[in-house]
């Protein structure tokens, strides 16, 4: 009986054996996890092409290497998956990222490709088509359609915090801007961080509110991770600053936007602005010959010229008034618009009344604050001054609860209204246009300035007509 109860002496050799190799491997793991720092290995960083989706999915700045690369995987899975809507719609809203931020419209015939390819294979709930044909839009500048697609974006998901900014971007081109502001509003219900916090800003700069619409950007950019999305909203800040006069926190936000990420083209062209104004004329030239390399933006190429006008070579602006009308021409044919700008470049160098036609066709399209201050001094310098003058008043006091504190859009209300005689106000929005910023033109300042002391002091009698008129 006694020899029942003890257990084998091998069955406890076993289980030692066993137990021993169980520990061992335990022990092995771990220093093959710590070797060779003594830490946990860190998970790998995610690809480009992933950190470029994650981007473009948020509606922030990507850098222009990622992007690639994400339009690399994109191509390459809808060639192997044909059937692959979201790999469509991903790589549409590349194509549109990549097109805006080299200012190269051929990208968007692709995008709008991808985009309607997607809608086809997933025609029902595919709200991010429909965001990526709405973000398509707004770069193409064509305003009645982002909104079409953005509120169908917005019916399908309420709740899908990234169709919001899409849509303020469109209100705002159509001069809606309650509609922005609601928007707005329920954006901000949604969500919180540095994407939210830039767009809050340009609402803000949109209704006058500037020292709200600079703190919200410094926050934006301080809560930004990726370099290329924290260089953006630096370069926002920038132009910012510069709007309100102050060159050398503009230089300091387009210089640090450029350091974080050498593609950022506006910061670039931001530097040549806030150079030339300061007076370095040489190193503005150069920073928009960089910027216009990269970014053939139209708008670039009008500022640099009217740059080359000032300085009395006029020769070298011709050149970048040929480039600007050639860009108009390549945008047109990728279906994007700039006829905004061509009215603008054709008002002051070109034909006033051709400038009045194509602007005429803008208003009647999309009526926002920065095409009715283009038609208006179109009109004035056609010779409409009194038809010019309703077109002003509305790009300076468009919105009850205050509008853009633009230098040029009271100059050129000024101007108009000395023409019509009515000096008092003149005087008025000539003094603003140079107390917002004194150097917001090369050409157009000294010309302010110019008619400011021409007009003079108000005389007595006129003093308390002022606010009549």
């Amino acid at each position: 009986m006694e020899n029942q109860q003890k257990p084998p002496e091998g069955r406890f050799r076993t289980r030692r054996v066993v137990l021993g190799c169980v520990a061992g491997c335990a022990v092995l793991g771990g220093v093959l996890v710590l070797l060779p720092s003594g830490r946990p290995a860190e998970p790998a960083p995610p690809s480009p092409g992933a950190l470029a989706m994650a981007a473009v999915g948020a509606g922030v700045p990507a850098a222009l290497p990622d992007l690639a690369e994400l339009i690399d995987e994109r191509e390459q899975r809808v060639r192997t998956r044909p059937k692959d809507a979201t790999s469509w719609a991903v790589l549409g809203a590349a194509y549109v990222e990549q097109g805006r931020r080299l200012a190269d419209p051929a990208y968007y015939p692709r995008a709008e490709k991808a985009l309607r390819t997607s809608l086809a294979v997933r025609p029902r709930r595919n709200t991010r088509a429909l965001a990526g044909l709405a973000a398509l839009a707004n770069a193409r500048r064509d305003f009645p359609a982002a909104r079409r697609w953005g509120e169908a974006a917005r019916t399908l998901e309420p709740r899908r915090w990234t169709t919001y900014p899409l849509l303020i971007d469109a209100y705002t081109g159509l001069g809606e801007h309650a509609a922005a502001k609601r928007a707005l509003d329920r954006l901000t219900e949604l969500r919180s961080g540095p994407a939210v916090l830039a767009r809050a800003a340009a609402v803000y700069r949109d209704r006058g509110r500037r020292e709200d619409a600079a703190a919200s950007l410094a926050d934006a950019a301080a809560g930004a991770r990726a370099p290329a999305e924290r260089a953006a909203y630096l370069e926002r800040a920038g132009q910012l600053a510069w709007e309100r006069g102050d060159l050398q926190d503009a230089l300091r936000h387009f210089q640090e936007a450029v350091r974080l990420d050498p593609d950022q083209r506006a910061a670039q062209a931001g530097q040549g602005r806030t150079l030339a104004a300061l007076g370095r004329t040489t190193e503005a030239l150069n920073a928009y010959r960089v910027a216009l390399a990269r970014q053939p933006c139209p708008r670039y190429a009008l500022e640099l010229g009217e740059l080359y006008e000032s300085l009395g070579m006029p020769e070298a602006a011709r050149v970048q008034y040929d480039l600007l009308r050639e860009r108009v021409r390549v945008a047109a044919a990728g279906g994007a618009d700039e006829e905004l700008v061509l009215g603008q470049f054709e008002a002051d160098h070109g034909d006033p009344r051709e400038a009045v036609r194509r602007l005429r066709a803008q208003w009647s399209r999309q009526p926002g604050t920065e095409v009715a201050d283009a038609l208006g001094w179109a009109l004035h310098r056609a010779g409409r001054h009194e038809e010019a003058l309703r077109f002003a008043v509305r790009a300076t006091e468009s919105d009850p609860a205050g509008g853009v504190r633009s230098a040029a859009y009271a100059y050129h209300r000024g101007m108009i209204e000395r023409e019509l005689e009515r000096y008092g106000a003149a005087r008025r929005h000539l003094a603003e246009a140079l107390r917002i910023n004194p150097h917001f033109s090369p050409l157009h300042a000294p010309a302010a300035r110019a008619a400011s002391e021409a007009l003079g002091e108000p005389p007595d009698d006129e003093v308390p007509r002022m606010e009549e008129e």
